[in-house]
């Protein structure tokens, strides 16, 4: 686990607000970090890497946690050190490890954990899309002669590749050198790659462009709920694409709250004695 990276600030009161350790990415997590802060929370951000300390807005009462949390001894080190009041697991639906550890961890030391839950959207009328498990479905779906766009994040762009019979790829990936080197080596050249950094323009806006641009028939995402499925529902809509939604997996987690109930839930922060 890396060191805690801290945005310094001007602090005027002698008995700092109490901490939220939130847990996500770059989708939730921005949002729902602003929102924690002006309800007067301290909060720590954990996050995999630098560069998705970039989708944050800069506020003298947030700090990041840079680095994956792969042992329960960093989490325990982090209850330990912090004694938040509030852990919020926001992490991706896909990130099924990490909620485990997170879920068994914190109810092992008494440590209050809520945990997001993303909404499902409701699919529009007339979507051509496909439910699968894993990438091994592919081989089931008929896409000879189609342009498929994936957005599946870069880790799994080659073993999509392996299973799809699409005539050409492309790919979305973050603006991250290990997105871009990990796209490369599974065989995408540049010009079938858009590395896009969250939140840079209104949401739905690139995918939309680069759907027009390449002249992509269908796309391959992840049923992840919130903004990102709908926006890939909306534009199967819109456009008349194919889409495959990967199903995330079996959960044997609690049910989650909302943003509004989290934040209903949280409260605005309270002094420490």
């Amino acid at each position: 686990m890396q060191g805690l990276e801290f945005h310094q600030g001007d602090s005027s009161t002698s008995a700092p607000a109490e901490t939220i350790w939130l847990v996500s990415g770059t989708g939730d997590g921005p949002p729902l970090a602003q929102a924690l802060l002006q309800q007067g929370w301290n909060v720590l951000v954990s996050v995999v890497s630098a560069f998705a300390t970039r989708a944050y807005r800069s506020h003298p009462n947030l700090r990041f946690q840079v680095g994956k949390l792969q042992e329960d001894e960093a989490v325990d080190q982090l209850l330990r050190t912090l004694r938040p009041r509030w852990v919020l697991d926001a992490s991706h639906p896909f990130a099924a490890v990490i909620s485990g550890r997170l879920q068994r961890r914190c109810q092992a030391m008494n440590q209050p954990l809520l945990r997001l839950q993303r909404e499902t959207p409701r699919l529009p009328e007339g979507t051509r899309i496909h439910g699968i498990q894993q990438f091994e479905d592919l081989r089931s779906i008929a896409l000879r002669g189609e342009r498929l766009l994936l957005a599946i994040g870069s880790r799994h762009l080659q073993a999509a590749l392996r299973q799809s019979s699409a005539s050409q790829h492309f790919a979305r990936i973050l603006d991250n050198p290990e997105s871009l080197r990990l796209a490369l080596a599974a065989g995408f050249e540049p010009q079938q790659l858009a590395c896009v950094r969250p939140g840079a323009l209104p949401e739905g806006s690139i995918e939309r462009a680069l759907c027009r641009r390449w002249g992509i028939s269908a796309v391959l995402c992840r049923q992840s709920g919130g903004l990102t499925q709908q926006i890939w529902q909306n534009l199967s809509q819109e456009l008349g694409l194919q889409l495959i939604q990967i199903r995330p997996p079996a959960e044997q987690l609690p049910v989650g709250l909302t943003p509004e109930g989290i934040l209903r839930q949280v409260g605005a922060a309270q002094a420490r004695s």
